[in-house]
């Protein structure tokens, strides 16, 4: 689900971010960047993700079949890992969840011409989307290729994964996807690292999941 144009007040929004830099680099997080959680004592920010999730629960709704669902988290990120000093599993596309109903809402706020979101199918095993039943053949094989794979951000299809969507990184786009699905930022050879929230790639990373009201 790609809605362009969402909020109609990004700067705004990007001040928010900004008062709460520099952000901090999360222990045991794969994100190959800087990333600021948003919690509910952080009152404006805390706001602009109530008012999000808000304006996006009938889109939710209307493409994943919830009737109500609960937030997980929330945060500001920024990728400033550059190529060279990436962990295998940064080099690789990745999943969130096994959990169907846990649910990525992704608001782009920068306009930065190149990057955006892929989404993939692993070659060897035809996962495209992590479930229960095919985790383990997945980590099995992702295992595998990993020392293989050379140190940069996946782009395109390659000898381990197929790219099978794209979503552009317009800024003020909100893409919403279901977090089973493998998928990767799109950061281009040269993109600048830059961790000031007015100059590098911003994004609003916020999780959900269906709630126990919810069918879906």
């Amino acid at each position: 689900m790609v809605i362009d144009g969402f909020s109609g007040r990004l700067p705004s929004i990007v001040d928010l971010a900004a008062a709460m830099a520099p952000f901090p680099r999360i222990a045991g997080n794969h994100y190959p960047g800087v990333r600021r959680l948003i919690l509910e004592r952080d009152e404006a920010a805390f706001a602009y993700v109530t008012e999000t999730l808000r304006s996006a629960a009938p889109f939710i709704g209307g493409a994943f079949d919830m009737t109500a669902f609960d937030l997980l988290e929330a945060s500001f990120s920024m990728v400033t890992v550059p190529p060279a000093a990436l962990s295998h599993a940064q080099r690789a596309p990745h999943f969130d969840s096994v959990d169907p109903d846990h649910i990525a809402v992704l608001h782009y706020l920068s306009d930065t011409p190149g990057t955006g979101t892929a989404f993939y199918r692993q070659r060897a095993t035809g996962i495209e989307l992590v479930d229960a039943a095919n985790v383990a053949a997945f980590v099995a094989t992702a295992r595998h290729a990993a020392t293989a794979r050379p140190a940069a951000y996946i782009g395109a299809t390659d000898a381990h994964y197929e790219q099978i969507a794209v979503v552009e990184g317009v800024a003020d786009r909100l893409v919403i996807y279901r977090g089973s699905l493998l998928h990767s930022g799109i950061i281009p050879a040269g993109m600048s690292m830059n961790d000031d929230p007015r100059a590098g790639r911003l994004t609003a990373n916020l999780f959900v999941t269906g709630s126990p009201d919810s069918p879906g």
